[in-house]
């Protein structure tokens, strides 16, 4: 029993059963034990991301930023907000890379690291403190209120918001909670706990299987129509693995896409180690679409990893991989982490990129060019 398990089953025995979103969102997200509130020690021994692989990444997106701020018109002041940006890896690459290729972007920019950890955003502001310095950095833990111009960005945060699970029994859907009995934690199904899940699925046009079990992705819906609310004028660009809602639910998925990742392993077991180890589930980009809608995001292009990547990287052949100085070995060894990137049995193709906007004009960004 971790400390947050011990949390979880004292609530769980005083007030009944909890839904699985709630379950998830503790096991992630609770201030002191949960998943992503900790100093980023272990994570690598987990998971790692696109980020991760090689600045090249970051350098790539870089530019697309900038092509977002010539096509609002080069405003004074354009806001980039990263959404779960951990300890701000990401962050202090991209404004290297425009601090030293990109002078008259980096003059408007401002990089809004939102994390909701504190220790996290702690070691962020660390790895960005010159930036911070000269007013281009600043480290959050929520969203800015409101955003004049500029580009919402997440890699990899979607899939860790939390979600409902449901299954369809004798021809009804019914919820997965939480429960704790003899012991340990197990799923229990009872009615379902919101009828925004029953509209989750009616929205989409999806009927599940007898037997299916599935995700409702309540907080991403929230999250992004939330976002849409708060962007006057810009993008939203979204990274992360998943699918439109046709193939997410289609019957090759009958046991759902959750999973918990622990050592570089998935497995089914949601239920052991509460607060130490992942959870996540794929991303529903036909939901975020639909929900940005409702707050007048307009969807810009669907894409591969693979074909945004090459997109952005072919105009200068990639130059944008090599550091000054380099040998010939590590030149080499770029390349070979340039292709995790874009190759579609490494990363390419298993993320997925939704490009949104709102008040921009019908300019096609770079990125998109292949679709």
């Amino acid at each position: 029993m971790t400390p947050l398990a011990e949390l979880l089953a004292d609530r769980i025995r005083r007030f009944g059963p909890i839904t699985f979103a709630d379950y998830m969102r503790e096991c992630l997200y609770h201030p002191v034990h949960g998943y992503y509130s900790k100093v980023e020690a272990k994570r690598f021994a987990d998971y790692y991301t696109s980020v991760d692989v090689h600045p090249i990444f970051a350098r790539l997106l870089a530019r697309q930023f900038a092509e977002m701020w010539e096509s609002l018109g080069r405003p004074a002041e354009f806001v980039l907000v990263e959404a779960g940006a951990g300890v701000g890896r990401f962050a202090s690459q991209v404004l290297d890379f425009c601090e030293a290729k990109l002078a008259a972007f980096y003059g408007a920019l401002r990089y809004v690291a939102v994390e909701r950890s504190a220790a996290r955003r702690e070691q962020a502001t660390m790895h960005s403190k010159r930036h911070a310095a000269a007013g281009h950095f600043a480290s959050s833990a929520e969203l800015p209120a409101h955003i004049a111009a500029g580009c919402f960005f997440s890699n990899e945060l979607v899939d860790a918001l939390p979600v409902h699970r449901v299954v369809m029994d004798g021809g009804a859907m019914k919820e997965v909670f939480a429960d704790f009995r003899d012991g340990k934690f197990v799923g229990v199904v009872a009615p379902l706990s919101t009828c925004a899940i029953s509209e989750y699925f009616g929205v989409q046009g999806i009927t599940l299987h007898e037997g299916q079990h599935a995700e409702a992705g309540l907080e991403a819906c929230d999250w992004i129509s939330e976002i849409g609310r708060r962007l006057e004028r810009g993008y939203v660009l979204t990274i992360d693995y998943g699918h439109p809602a046709a193939d997410l639910f289609d019957d090759h998925h009958m046991r759902g896409t959750l999973l918990a990742y622990q050592n570089h392993r998935a497995s089914e077991d949601f239920y052991a180690s509460p607060g130490q180890q992942d959870l996540t589930a794929h991303v529903n980009f036909t939901a975020l679409e639909l929900w940005g809608k409702r707050s007048r995001l307009e969807t810009a292009g669907f894409t591969s990893q693979t074909a945004f990547l090459l997109a952005l990287g072919q105009g200068n052949e990639f130059a944008d991989l090599y550091d000054e100085g380099q040998s010939d070995a590590e030149r080499t060894k770029a390349r070979l982490q340039l292709k995790t990137l874009i190759h579609p049995e490494g990363m390419g193709e298993r993320f997925q990129v939704l490009v949104q906007r709102k008040g921009v004009s019908g300019s096609q960004l770079t990125g998109l060019a292949g679709i």
